[in-house]
């Protein structure tokens, strides 16, 4: 397998400390292989993403030595890619829409009825409300087409098992195999799991849920966009933070359903400020270009992340 991997910021602000680490060592991994590292952009939330950040971004990855093949693959020219993978979950019966706002999601899974509210990769775990709707509830009767503008999530329980080949796609999930699917960690999750990482169907039904996988806007979401675009160039190993290890078995599910390869997945330990709490773009003093203002050098950031 020809080592591949790829770096995707957001731009939405300035690269920290924890970008520099990420894509430092997803670029020594690959040069270790003699593989291609590839930059994404990422920004299909238009309303933060801006091309001066673009532009800050890639100017401050190549301060640091790291070097792609143009022009990169920018999300926001990719719907058709999303709209089709979409299309397809919508025609095997696999998504459904939701019009639940965050206030409804977290008063629902507050209710005294549903105990203390779980929490999954994606925050508070949808109760289900718009799940058992039918098409004409939701006035989309005789609509054989995917809706648009409004929200379409993942029925995981008919995810499970369609993805198991079952031939009753609404068979309960307690009836499947307790791991269906595994992916390769070459890193490490945030209680060290390494090696051969097996998928729970129980844990994407009661642990995770029915995540979304476009949003009202019309927008795809995360999970839906990167599992695509990693097919879409061939990824052979993702490199990223520890904060995505819960979200891989999304993607892993994402991968089965969609007929897309999986690759193997090297998850890292993140970049903590002297509080121990995880560095964000509203870190403006940990940001590559204050560093670089400051007169710091390539190699010291590269020190600085513990790289050298």
């Amino acid at each position: 397998m020809k080592f591949k991997t790829r770096f995707a910021p957001s731009p939405t602000g300035p690269l920290h400390l924890g970008h520099a680490y990420s894509a430092l060592l997803a670029n020594d991994l690959t040069a270790a292989e003699g593989g291609r590292f590839l930059l994404r952009i990422d920004d299909l939330d238009q309303t933060r993403s801006r091309p001066e950040w673009e532009a800050q971004l890639k100017d401050d990855l190549g301060w640091l030595g790291l070097r792609w093949p143009e022009p990169c693959r920018r999300e926001s020219d990719c719907t058709a890619d999303y709209d089709a993978a979409l299309d397809r979950l919508w025609g095997m019966g696999l998504i459904y829409p939701c019009t639940c706002t965050r206030h409804d999601i977290r008063d629902a899974a507050n209710a005294p009825q549903e105990g203390i509210a779980a929490h999954g990769p994606d925050g508070l775990i949808y109760p289900g409300t718009c799940r058992g709707k039918t098409l004409s509830e939701r006035d989309f009767s005789k609509c054989h087409l995917r809706p648009r503008g409004v929200t379409l999530r993942l029925d995981m329980a008919r995810a499970c098992s369609y993805a198991n080949g079952a031939e009753n796609k609404t068979e309960a999930p307690n009836r499947m195999p307790k791991s269906f699917a595994n992916f390769h960690e070459t890193g490490h999750g945030p209680n060290g799991e390494t090696g051969l990482i097996e998928v729970s169907a129980d844990t994407l039904v009661h642990g995770v849920g029915d995540v979304v996988l476009a949003r009202q806007g019309g927008e795809a979401a995360y999970h839906l966009a990167v599992v695509v675009d990693d097919a879409a160039q061939d990824i052979s190993h993702v490199v990223r933070g520890q904060d995505l290890f819960d979200a891989t078995q999304i993607h892993i599910m994402l991968q089965r359903l969609l007929d897309l390869p999986t690759p193997i997945y090297h998850h890292h330990g993140l970049i903590r400020d002297d509080m121990g709490k995880r560095l964000a773009k509203r870190d403006d003093a940990r940001a590559i270009a204050k560093y670089r203002t400051d007169g710091a050098t390539p190699q010291e950031i590269r020190r600085l992340v513990g790289l050298d």
